[in-house]
């Protein structure tokens, strides 16, 4: 997979609105009432990486998810990241119904 260029990469986040670039990763933080819910969303991101075999940088403090995606084998972001950025979208902010 190649590297997306920087212009392709801020086109591609007018989709993903809790999302920057910076540091050749994209980044995200997402606040959850709990620890509970947040540990929940995390493992249900964690089934969709396994899916995708692409895995994040990620940290949790508390109610508090902070994920960094970039490609490490492409040296930085590529569409397998806007990929696995949907999907962690679709999890920890789903659409009502």
């Amino acid at each position: 997979m190649s590297k997306l260029s920087a212009q392709d990469i801020e086109t591609k986040l007018l989709r993903f609105p809790d999302w920057e670039y910076f540091d050749d990763a994209i980044h995200a933080e997402f606040e959850f009432d709990n620890f509970r819910d947040c540990f929940s969303a995390m493992s249900r991101i964690a089934f969709e990486c396994e899916a995708l075999n692409h895995h994040p940088n990620w940290s949790n403090v508390y109610n508090v998810l902070t994920i960094s995606l970039s490609t490490h084998d492409a040296n930085g972001v590529t569409d397998k990241d806007f990929k696995l950025a949907e999907a962690i979208e679709a999890i920890v902010e789903p659409v009502d119904e």
